[in-house]
């Protein structure tokens, strides 16, 4: 089907007045109970407040009802939604709408520490982690729980961002088969920290055995509602935009900011992730984007993880965007378009995967 986008020059008005209006009547909000055990069964380190991870689901037959014009009558299924780093299940407002219109109940799910889930922090600028486990076990949860709920009778896939798509290929190594298929957009195989990830785990872990496991780590900032535009050069203004003013409007997306925690953590889930024989677990087709001005994560890690996945008939394919910022999504149209098209595609067929320079 041909996606119907929002006006990239008026995203804020269409948000207000065309899409939120919309997927409002088909959101169901919910907490979920974390996980206590990771995937061998061993228990999660214990934590003096283990609280709540909040989520929000968008039930693609409710949205049918609306009758909206050029959206699609058929029911692909659900796609659970792995967000990424210091984000929230709102900011993906835009992308809901348009996975509603192709036909997909969406299931977002807001990490710890993100949103209004449970935090280990007082700060709430701050994101911090304990385990990577933790993140793994607790996405697997929701996906089978929630995401397989949604799905009823039909596939239920999985699109994952930036850090949650590093979550999301653990998870995919522990889990096999847990979704029939995953799209990993510029995936945190390999975080770039600003040094070498070797030295800021070693100064992050020294600060976590001094007692400021939860502290900011070196070279972090608090939240500020300026946008930093040399960062986003060629992005979508509108969109950023529209972003920055939900966290400016809600402090509990203001989180900005790493722990010394989640920094050793971070290299420690990616050492995990590119463990050879873990790659070659992972038993669905896997689509993969890689943004060729990404500065937040490591595209040479991402091969490495596309061709240890390959190895032995492993099902993955990359596209490389070569022009885009590491938040596709938030790209112009011409960009955001057809890589929702190739998205929607590779999540409803059926064909087999070749891997792609």
């Amino acid at each position: 089907m041909e996606i119907a986008m929002v006006d990239e020059r008026h995203v804020q008005q269409a948000m207000a007045r065309t899409v939120l209006p919309a997927t409002d009547t088909c959101a169901h909000e919910g907490y979920m109970e974390p996980a206590r055990e990771d995937w061998a069964g061993r228990p999660l380190p214990r934590l003096r407040r283990l609280g709540r991870l909040h989520y929000v689901c968008y039930d693609v037959d409710e949205f049918h009802r609306l009758g909206i014009p050029g959206a699609s009558r058929e029911n692909h299924g659900a796609v659970v939604f792995s967000h990424g780093f210091s984000e929230f299940a709102a900011k993906y407002g835009e992308l809901v709408w348009y996975f509603l219109l192709a036909g997909f109940s969406v299931c977002v799910l807001e990490h710890r520490g993100h949103g209004y889930s449970a935090r280990d922090v007082a700060d709430d600028q701050i994101v911090t982690i304990d385990d990577w486990r933790r993140y793994v076990a607790d996405l697997a949860k929701f996906t089978k729980e929630v995401g397989g709920a949604y799905a009823r009778d039909g596939r239920l896939t999985l699109f994952a961002h930036s850090m949650g798509a590093g979550i999301a290929a653990a998870m995919l190594e522990r889990h096999p088969n847990i979704v029939a298929r995953a799209v990993l957009s510029s995936p945190m195989i390999k975080a770039n920290i600003g040094v070498p990830n070797w030295l800021a785990a070693a100064v992050c872990g020294a600060a976590c055995d001094l007692g400021r496991a939860k502290a900011m780590a070196p070279g972090q900032h608090g939240f500020t509602p300026v946008i930093d535009w040399r960062d986003e050069r060629g992005a979508c203004a509108e969109r950023l935009e529209w972003y920055k003013k939900l966290r400016i409007a809600n402090t509990h997306y203001r989180t900005t900011a790493a722990s010394n925690e989640w920094v050793r953590q971070a290299v420690r889930i990616s050492r995990a992730i590119l463990d050879p024989d873990m790659c070659e677990r992972i038993d669905v087709p896997v689509l993969l984007f890689q943004s060729g001005r990404d500065h937040w994560v490591s595209n040479p890690a991402q091969d490495v993880f596309v061709q240890r996945v390959g190895r032995d008939g492993g099902r993955i394919s990359k596209v490389r965007i070569e022009d885009s910022v590491h938040e596709i999504f938030s790209m112009p149209n011409a960009v955001v378009a057809p890589y929702l098209q190739r998205i929607f595609r590779w999540l409803q067929s059926e064909e087999t995967v070749t891997v792609l320079p």
